[in-house]
């Protein structure tokens, strides 16, 4: 990784965010690394206004225990829009029989503590505590959003996000049983549809995402949505 920078990345630098408070503006998302893809600025804080100036930049906070704020800006952006949901046949059945009861904004904490947990066969998590109490803070202002799915009265599967303007940004989902995060999902987009919210930001590409129906937007194109939806 290279070396920390003063101002925009140059010359293998990049945006130091000087005594670890951030300016009222991020460095423009066109200066960001393409080693490692995305990395925009490091340092700053979580506070709400931070992050909502950050999400409507196309920019968004991913680091582990130990390190300081790492900002990224991936480009291509990972996206899906909420009316184009691929439903699998398996899914599709799971979703007829309903077998799960969603609920919104029912426990958003709990959501992203199991976000927050260990996948299997591993130790670590990106949801850091101080992660993990920011998006609550989110939440409490009316941006943090979470999606749940119940079975026999137990959380099982859900995900939450930050919705800002019409623009949903997703965080993270978690599955408990088989389809449970799948469900949250498709509940979540047909309200964001019946809502009018332009895009759902998966920020980064995955396999599981691609089925789902997410694609790969260029960045520039992404942040032009964010311009006119946020």
């Amino acid at each position: 990784m290279a070396q920390p920078g003063t101002g925009h990345p140059t010359n293998g630098q990049f945006f130091w965010v000087a005594d670890n408070v951030i300016a009222n503006d991020f460095p423009d998302v066109s200066t960001a690394l393409h080693h490692p893809d995305g990395l925009l600025a490091i340092g700053g804080d979580l506070e709400p206004d931070t992050l909502l100036n950050a999400y409507r930049r196309g920019i968004f906070p991913w680091y582990s225990q130990g390190q300081p704020i790492l900002w990224w800006s991936p480009d291509p952006r990972c996206v899906l829009e909420p009316d184009q949901v691929r439903i699998s046949r398996s899914l599709a059945k799971t979703l007829k029989k309903k077998k799960f009861k969603v609920t919104f904004n029912r426990a958003f904490a709990d959501v992203v503590r199991c976000c927050a947990a260990p996948r299997a066969g591993g130790t670590n998590t990106w949801i850091t505590p101080d992660m993990a109490s920011a998006y609550i803070r989110l939440h409490k202002l009316g941006h943090g959003i979470s999606t749940e799915c119940w079975h026999d009265g137990a959380l099982v599967g859900g995900l939450y996000g930050v919705a800002i303007g019409r623009v949903f940004f997703g965080e993270s989902m978690f599955s408990l049983m088989p389809d449970a995060s799948k469900a949250a999902l498709v509940h979540l987009a047909e309200m964001l549809n019946r809502r009018r919210f332009r895009i759902i930001d998966c920020q980064i590409h995955s396999n599981h995402l691609q089925t789902l129906g997410a694609t790969l937007m260029p960045r520039d194109i992404f942040i032009n949505i964010l311009k006119h939806y946020c």
